[in-house]
């Protein structure tokens, strides 16, 4: 019988839909309650799990108690084997390297892991290339690329190595993200180190890629272009990243590169928003949405702006509001894989999927796929 480890975070991803950018420190996550922010990696774990029970006789789960595990693997079906014990009601990143440690002490084949960057940081501190890992995306910055497209795209890959269906492996790479710095608006990034996953590109995306001087121009090209079509009546939700921010230079707006801003009639209404600020701007007008995906992952919604909620999706009128802009390099980065949605509501993911027309430049569209990450 093969064995897999169970790691979860259960506080990974609490701050993307109010507009903290992480979940570093209890002092963030009691801010990101006080906010509403709501647990979702446990929903993100169980998705994971769903797409392995065809294998839950033949595998032993691995977890650790209540929250890090141990809840949600009962729920789902499984009879886990729960281990450790965890050093107070909060978790913590020693908890989650005590566990990755113990894990592989047991021999085990695989440990699958929800979380987002600071979660696969623990993990690399506690097994570095001693385990094969798959991470569940979880978190609010998954820059990394030792995470699967999508929880059940990690519990597929997951389901596949167990079988023997992916026998290799290859090392990927684990990025340190400085969060105070990514709260202020500056996107601060070193290697951290490697994990190793199997090897299986179709369902681990890569890291993400960084912007090049030479796309300002078409950057520039692109945000000329959507200025021109606004309309002053309407509200435009702007999501992070170089492009769209481009618009908002154009304008003359103060803006937040790493965070939402609304703007309308030309004008700066909100900046750096959470779900709720939105929803509030927003009211009683109408909107549109303008989101360019994360360069080398392709990730259009559920990647740094889970501000922009199913919630604001809807209201703002679901994917008739959506305009995509990307420069080439950036398309051509993606080397023909679709653009992904990852909104952690599965029906809103597959009516935003299909064709769209993306903004490539100056009055330039091209055509492109978004599917279900």
């Amino acid at each position: 019988m093969r064995r897999i480890g169970l790691i979860v975070n259960p506080i990974a991803g609490m701050g993307g839909r109010v507009g903290l950018k992480g979940t570093d420190g209890w002092d963030i996550v009691e801010r990101a309650v006080r906010l509403g922010a709501k647990p979702w990696s446990p929903l993100r774990a169980r998705r994971a799990l769903e797409e392995m029970l065809p294998l839950k006789d033949r595998v032993e789960l691995v977890t650790y108690p209540g929250i890090m595990g141990g809840e949600v693997a009962a729920k789902c079906g499984w009879k886990p084997r729960v281990i450790g014990e965890l050093s107070s009601k909060h978790t913590t990143p020693e908890d989650t390297r005590h566990a990755a440690r113990e894990m592989v002490e047991l021999g085990v084949d695989l440990i699958m892991f929800v979380g987002g960057d600071g979660t696969a940081r623990d993990i690399y501190d506690a097994v570095g290339l001693n385990a094969v890992v798959v991470g569940v995306p979880a978190g609010v910055k998954m820059y990394s690329a030792v995470f699967a497209s999508s929880p059940e795209a990690a519990g597929r890959l997951a389901a596949r190595y167990l079988r023997g269906e992916v026998r290799g492996t290859v090392e990927r790479e684990v990025l340190d993200i400085d969060e105070e710095a990514f709260r202020r608006g500056r996107l601060s990034i070193r290697l951290y180190g490697y994990l190793k996953v199997p090897s299986d590109a179709r369902l681990i995306v890569g890291g993400k890629a960084p912007t090049s001087m030479s796309e300002k121009l078409n950057q520039e090209a692109i945000a000329a272009d959507i200025i021109e079509g606004m309309k002053d009546s309407y509200y435009y939700i702007i999501g992070p990243g170089t492009t769209t921010k481009t618009i908002l230079e154009k304008l003359g707006c103060e803006y937040s590169l790493l965070g939402v801003d609304v703007v309308r009639g030309g004008r700066l209404v909100g900046r750096d928003l959470s779900e709720a600020e939105m929803l509030d701007v927003i009211r009683g007008g109408e909107a549109r949405i303008i989101v360019s995906p994360i360069g080398g992952q392709g990730y259009v919604f559920g990647r740094g702006n889970q501000q922009i909620s199913p919630r604001v999706i809807r209201r703002a009128g679901g994917r008739k509001s959506i305009i995509i802009a990307a420069t080439m390099h950036k398309i051509a980065s993606l080397r023909g894989r679709p653009l992904l949605v990852d909104t952690n509501d599965r029906e809103l993911d597959g009516e935003l999927s299909g064709w769209y027309r993306i903004i490539v430049g100056y009055k330039e569209r091209l055509m492109y796929r978004v599917v279900p990450g």
